[in-house]
């Protein structure tokens, strides 16, 4: 009968596989919790006075509008992008005039969709993400080994998940009733908030949180630009999870070719293949 606030990338992914399974479970990501504190230091108002307007799926979100003292109070996003618009483009490693022409904030993984090619050719002169994180926590692990250490290592902050511990300690805070904010950025279950796609459809937006779980909040009526993404993706996720349920090289391979970012037979045959070959016991069989 426990709760299981899940971290674990892909959290949307995950998290629908434990709903569906039967599990009392909430996603959490650190983008909002990030982007509240953000904005809070822009404003010079505590993050408790920040409300977002955050919707969309796990690392696939757009805040379009950033509320001061709950979700009907005054829409401060085109403040901040017409006096800090630079500031947040800089963190958001995207042009200041896109970020203009959008006119809400997307997530910084909003990139990869964004400018995927620019995104390519930098990944092919370094290591990747993964392989850099791999190598961080090496070292972090040899560092916490070290009795003497009576500090956070300054490496930490370049690991991400910044604020994670506050999220989580608000979130299982009011889960079990205990306090905690009443409304909270999580991932669970669509229930109509967003009409065109599935009620059982796992999505990231403000939550009503309490003993219960987590119940979405009505969402402002999302662009096409943002909609046609979000039901793309969430296409994907649907094939992703059955594949990981059920196995079977045609589930992986159709999986990968929905996704946006791949969308090729070709890339998507070689991408099932070296999936396979490194997960076999997971996913080869049918």
């Amino acid at each position: 009968d426990a709760w299981i606030i899940d971290f674990t990338n892909p959290v949307g992914i995950v998290t629908r596989a434990l709903l569906q399974a039967g599990h009392k479970a909430v996603g959490l990501c650190n983008v909002a919790i990030g982007f509240q504190r953000k904005f809070a230091a822009l404003l010079d108002v505590t993050p408790g006075e920040v409300h977002l307007d955050h919707v969309g799926l796990n690392h696939l979100t757009w805040e379009l509008g950033v509320r001061l003292g709950g979700p009907d109070g005054e829409n401060m996003l085109p403040k901040l992008l017409a006096e800090h618009g630079d500031t947040i483009a800089d963190d958001l490693h995207m042009p200041r005039a896109i970020v203009d022409r959008l006119g809400v904030v997307p997530s910084y993984y909003l990139r990869y969709f964004y400018a995927h090619d620019e995104v390519v050719r930098e990944l092919r002169t370094k290591p990747s993400r993964a392989a850099e994180v791999a190598a961080m926590e090496k070292e972090l692990l040899a560092l916490y080994g070290d009795p003497a250490l009576d500090e956070k290592p300054a490496l930490l902050a370049r690991r991400g998940g910044a604020f994670y511990s506050e999220a989580a300690v608000d979130l299982a805070s009011s889960l079990l009733g205990s306090g905690g904010s009443a409304v909270q950025v999580v991932n669970t279950y669509n229930k109509g908030i967003l009409p065109f796609l599935p009620d059982d459809a796992v999505i990231e937006v403000q939550a009503r949180v309490d003993g219960t779980g987590a119940t979405p909040l009505p969402v402002p009526e999302l662009d096409p630009l943002h909609a046609g993404l979000i039901s793309h993706v969430t296409a994907y996720e649907d094939l992703a999870l059955e594949a990981a349920l059920r196995g079977g090289r045609d589930r992986v391979f159709k999986a990968l070719l929905a996704h946006p970012l791949i969308g090729q037979f070709e890339y998507a045959e070689a991408l099932t293949d070296k999936l396979i070959a490194h997960n076999r016991e997971h996913l080869a069989w049918a």
